[in-house]
C-alpha cells in the first residue's frame, strides 16, 4: 500500500520498482490481488497492463488495521493493547508524554 499511495497508480512492475526490498513480479502480483480483494485496492486496464489505484487513504487504512487487532487479539480491548504496548518498554519518555496529552485532551 505505502508504494501505491506514494506513486499514486501503478503496475504490478511500477509498484516492485518503488518498493524497499527486491520482490519477484509474481508476488508483487499477487499482494496487489489480495488487497484488491478486500477493498483496498481497485485496477483498470491500460493496454496489456492493469494499473492499480488505492481506494483508502493511509489513515483508513491505519483504523482497519487496529480495528483487526483489537478484534482479533485484544478481545476488543483498546485498554489491553495499550497495556500490552507500554508494558514492553519500548515505547519512549516523549512518546508517552504525547499519548498522556492525548488521553487528556480526550477526557474534555
Amino acid at each position: 500500500m505505502d508504494a501505491l499511495w506514494e506513486i499514486g497508480s501503478g503496475t504490478v512492475s511500477d509498484v516492485a520498482a518503488v518498493l524497499d526490498v527486491p520482490l519477484a513480479y509474481s508476488s508483487v502480483l499477487t499482494t496487489l490481488r489480495i488487497l484488491e480483494k478486500k477493498g483496498y485496492l481497485a485496477h483498470e486496464k491500460e493496454g496489456r497492463a492493469f494499473v492499480y489505484r488505492p481506494l483508502v487513504g493511509r489513515e483508513q487504512a491505519r483504523q482497519n488495521a487496529v480495528a483487526h487487532l483489537l478484534h482479533r487479539f485484544f478481545q476488543n480491548s483498546p485498554e489491553l493493547l495499550m497495556l500490552d504496548l507500554i508494558g514492553d518498554g519500548k515505547v519512549k519518555a516523549d512518546e508517552l508524554a504525547r499519548i498522556k496529552a492525548r488521553i487528556e485532551r480526550a477526557k474534555k
